[in-house]
């Protein structure tokens, strides 16, 4: 339409006046796009010329090159604290056992540190220099997505036995490294990184508002099309009719409001600004602009569990041996035990003072205790913990190292610097006798991949069996006794790690001193019941540990001999080094050994719940939100956080989905639960993926109608489908929240996703839409912020849509009036100051508007129900307000033309002051809260008309403006226009008052 104002025959008027406004809406949609790219890019080009050291030649320095210039092949090296700038394989560290710590919270959203090795051939080499002068060669797969896998072979030209390499051996871009130095070989770069290849293109969201917008928008567009047609068919088809035809939808093309994007994109940075700058809820973050009236139209909530509804910080609460079981209270009882089993089969009195203490030797009779000695002291050596130290200056941190022939554990940093501690270092002479006095470091803290596994241990230590020192090959012991404090030495021949798969880690440990080799290793109960020998009490007491909402965990060891430890070890090696099937080779090796294990004990530990879950999950169902947690927890955990939380009511009863494998068995599921009224639905992820893969609509139709629904075993991708199916089968507004990587993918797919800065990282913080600290944010998120956002929206869009229907009526009575002709009513500025300068403050000052305060909305929630329904900006209060246009739009230029003089510049300065009073009365009638500065927009508003009407005298006849007659008239056509609203807006309020209005 403004290209069409080029061409002389379809010239409506100035070319500004077309040009003018949408320059402006271009311009301020280009600036807010400009500055996120600009962010962006800053933000890119910071971690994209990132320095870091290659190495070029053996016998020159490393030369320094920014992040972007690396290729495959590159050998680099990244400091203490660096960002992995691209995928390696490690090749030497600074410790000399091949050891790195590092960090990947910003790829699986885990805080804990995770050790990783070089290759054993490369970190042999003296200096490293000498890796540009071996001749080798790397194997490594295709690039692929999964971080928990790696296959990899280094061989040697030349040599006689390939090196297997797996995810242990690598570090993946966006790691960083925690302790000491690495070096490594590039192997993967940009998109073909594990880091790049996992981030799923988050979808551009669009708030159910804007589509509602968008639909009248359509429906405006056909009137301004209609009533040109209209026009037309009253004027005739003689002559060029398409050019005629084409004036009158320009002349009615304000109809279609070009302002409308303007104000809602500054009405929605609006209420960012106060979600971000609120004091209840510090530390809220909004990411995306775009949608804050989405959370007021909420009607499920998705939140993880873990980290989430709880604090991801585990305690260890009770212990069973088979016998009997141990709580907080009585946890003395098995420090005890330990101490009295222990000094039973210590070394006696005769020994060699040089020997630490052997550990029990199965041939003498078991001592009483001894059931509780094994399980604890399993508990200590079967895990991934590392304790580590930190330095005197406090600058670094490093593993508790050492360990030699001397039984020395040194605290000692684990940096480029290596520097020796001697106030916080632990030694046993050669000289001392084994029990002598052993002084702890002052600061030490345990790190793992699992808060579970740290919580093991400092229950072990608790009771007095400390795990003092740790690396690659040895693993220490303390205990205390009353008398004295002895070390027990442990070689580690082999660690098992802990997947998502097997569910269970193991560890092989060869005693130091008796050389006894033990295969330990803990799971989840559902594992290892087919592995440990036959008992009578392992299911009994999980199930009711679980319903204590405990996570569980079974511990098992099992005695190897020498040649059984070495034939196991030949079949293993062989599968590490298999190019083909590798995984599945190498986990039948392992379960080779785990059969018919000795169950030693059962734990329990509890994760704390979160501060304020219980009444904000009460809080959102009052206000009508259906609550579903999605978790990768067992069944009767989740089911005893979702009673523990009040995530289901004290009212309603919980109907758990029996495990279903067959089209059958989710048949009659699914009709049992169809007979139940108001309860509360469990359901684990097979069971979910069956009924959602045969009768996927009965399901998500029982499923929505629920009031929680609890869904545990939960892989990721399984919370994003749930999502997308609540969204198809329900077509209501979903919000997913959760604080870990495993939480993205469900964040991104949800009409809002939050998420929570945790200590699993920022990952679900930085892919949400709006980032919170804590949980209990939500509640006054949705409940405060989303119900102001949506009713100030719905209110600006339809007042601005308002403004141009008003004008375009009075276009139609003046074009019908004047012989049809296709001229425009008012001129250039007028036009252009009509929708900016005279109206827009006023307007625009609505998204300073509240129905209620905030307490109210707090204090009563079900207010909040009203607003799903989407009752403020509907077709019937669209076509409530086209009425209103017509009827003003039509009283204003009517009442012009019956009162006006002979003039026609009196017809326009009548009909213009009409309609701008007009608005600025509607705005007064609109508003239900005033704010100082909706009087001050009201009142500069009237002021620059006043000012413009002494100015303007292109557009208005400066005599005819001071006399009573403009005065008079002006008046009487604007109270005609505006008191039958005012009567019929305050006799709707006095019969049939808002529900909100009863409580304010």
């Amino acid at each position: 339409m403004a290209v069409s104002q080029f061409i002389p025959e379809i010239r409506i008027g100035y070319l500004y006046t077309y040009w003018g406004p949408l320059g402006f809406v271009l311009a301020v949609t280009i600036c807010r796009e400009a500055v996120d790219d600009l962010r962006r890019h800053k933000r890119d080009r910071e971690v994209n010329s990132q320095k870091y050291k290659r190495f070029v030649s053996a016998d020159k320095p490393p030369e320094s090159v920014s992040s972007s210039k690396l290729r495959v092949g590159d050998i680099i090296m990244v400091e203490k604290d660096e960002r992995v700038p691209a995928d390696l394989i490690l090749l030497r560290t600074s410790d000399k056992s091949g050891a790195v710590f590092v960090r990947t919270d910003m790829l699986d959203g885990e805080t804990d540190w995770k050790l990783r090795l070089a290759v054993p051939a490369t970190q042999k080499l003296a200096t490293h220099g000498e890796l540009l002068n071996v001749n080798a060669s790397l194997y490594v797969e295709k690039p692929q997505r999964d971080i928990h896998t790696f296959i990899g072979t280094y061989s040697k030209l030349g040599g006689t036995e390939d090196e297997g390499l797996n995810v242990e051996n690598t570090l993946w871009a966006n790691t960083v490294v925690a302790s000491g130095t690495a070096i490594g070989i590039v192997i993967y770069t940009g998109s073909e990184t594990r880091s790049v290849m996992n981030n799923s293109q988050p979808r551009s969201k669009v708030g159910l508002l804007d589509l509602e917008i968008n639909g009248l928008t359509k429906v405006l567009f056909c009137a301004v099309i209609g009533l040109s047609f209209a026009m037309m068919c009253l004027k005739g088809f003689n002559g060029p009719w398409y050019r005629y035809m084409f004036r009158f939808v320009l002349l009615f093309s304000y109809i279609i409001p070009i302002s409308l994007r303007v104000n809602l994109d500054m009405g929605k940075a609006f209420y960012s600004w106060q979600i971000q700058n609120d004091d209840e809820i510090k530390g809220t973050v909004v990411r995306s602009t775009t949608i804050p009236e989405e959370l007021g139209r909420m009607s499920y909530l998705l939140t993880d569990k873990t980290g989430t509804l709880t604090q991801n910080e585990m305690i260890f609460k009770k212990i069973h041996v088979g016998t009997a079981a141990y709580g907080r209270d009585t946890f003395p009882m098995v420090s005890a035990a330990i101490q009295s089993v222990y000094g039973t089969i210590s070394t006696p009195a005769d020994a060699s003072p040089e020997a630490p203490a052997p550990d029990y030797q199965p041939k003498l009779r078991k001592p009483d205790g001894w059931r509780i000695w094994e399980s604890v002291k399993a508990l200590a050596l079967c895990h991934n913990v590392t304790p580590v130290y930190e330095t005197n200056g406090g600058g670094g941190s490093g593993v508790g190292g050492g360990g030699g022939a001397g039984g020395s554990i040194s605290s000692s940093s684990s940096g480029a610097e290596r520097r020796q501690s001697p106030a916080r270092s632990i030694s046993v002479e050669a000289g001392e006798p084994s029990g002598s006095a052993v002084k702890p470091p002052t600061e030490k803290t345990y790190q793992a991949s699992s808060p579970d596994e740290i919580a093991l241990v400092k229950w072990t230590e608790s009771v007095g069996l400390t795990l003092v020192q740790r690396d690659l090959n040895t693993m220490t012991l303390q205990i205390r006794d009353a008398t004295r404090e002895s070390l027990m030495k442990y070689q580690i021949l082999q660690t098992f790690p802990f997947t998502s798969e097997n569910k269970r880690m193991g560890i092989i440990v060869r005693e130091v001193n008796g050389g006894e080799i033990t295969f330990y290793l803990k799971g989840a109960d559902v594992v290892m019941s087919g592995i440990v020998q036959y008992n009578d009490w392992l299911a009994e007491e999980s199930g009711n540990m679980a319903r204590e909402g405990l996570r569980t965990l079974v511990v098992a060891k099992k005695v190897l001999s020498e040649d059984q430890y070495n034939d196991f070890m030949m079949r293993y090696n062989a599968a590490k080094v298999s190019v083909t099937d590798r995984v599945t080779k190498v986990a039948a090796v392992i379960e080779s050994l785990e059969r018919e294990m000795e169950l030693l004990c059962l734990t329990g530990v509890e994760d704390r719940l979160q501060e304020r879950v219980r009444p904000t999950l009460e809080l959102l169902r009052n206000a009508g939100i259906k609550i579903w947690m999605l978790t990768g927890d067992k069944l009767e955990t989740a089911t005893c956080i979702a009673k523990s939380s009040h995530l289901v009511g004290r009212n309603q009863s919980i109907h758990v989905l029996k495990s279903v494998l067959t089209r059958t068995d989710a048949h009659l599921e699914l009709n049992q639960f169809r007979r139940k009224q108001d309860c509360a639905l469990v359901v684990s992820g097979e069971s979910l993926e069956v009924c959602l893969q045969y009768y996927q609509p009965e399901f998500m139709e029982l499923a929505t109608a629920c009031p929680a629904v609890v869904c545990c075993r939960c892989s990721p991708t399984q919370k994003a489908q749930v999502v997308s199916l609540i969204q198809k089968y329900s077509g209501k507004r979903t919000c997913a929240v959760g604080d870990g990587g495993n939480d993205v993918s469900m964040i991104q797919q949800a009409d809002a996703g939050i998420g929570i800065e945790g200590r699993e990282g920022k990952q679900a913080s930085l892919a949400g839409d709006f980032s919170i600290p804590q949980f209990s944010h939500i509640a006054r998120l949705l409940i405060v912020h989303g119900r102001r956002s949506y009713k100030r929206s719905a209110a600006l869009s339809q007042f601005v849509i308002h403004r141009g229907l008003i004008i375009s009526t009075m276009q139609a009575v003046f074009s019908a009036v004047f012989y049809l002709s296709s001229v425009a009513l008012y001129q250039g500025f007028l036009m252009v100051g009509y929708a900016t300068l005279y109206t827009m403050f006023p307007v625009f000052s609505l998204v300073l508007d509240q129905d209620i305060s905030a307490n109210i909305a707090i204090t009563y929630p079900e207010l909040y129900k009203e607003l799903s329904k989407g009752r403020s900006l509907s077709y019937k209060t669209f076509f409530m307000w086209v009425l209103i246009s017509i009827y003003q739009g039509g009283v204003i230029m009517y009442g012009a033309l019956i009162l006006f003089e002979d003039e026609f510049i009196h017809i326009v300065a009548i009909s213009f002051s009409a309609l701008i009073l007009t608005e600025l009365i509607m705005v007064a009638l609109t508003i239900r809260t005033w704010h100082r500065l909706m009087v001050i927009a009201e009142l500069f508003s009237l002021l620059l008309y006043i000012v413009s009407l002494a100015v303007l005298h292109e557009y208005f006849d400066w005599e005819f403006i001071w006399s009573w007659d403009f005065l008079w008239k002006v008046l009487v056509i604007t109270l005609v226009s505006c008191l039958p609203l005012y009567i019929l807006k305050f006799l709707r309020k006095k019969f049939s008052p808002p529900s909100y209005s009863k409580l304010s």
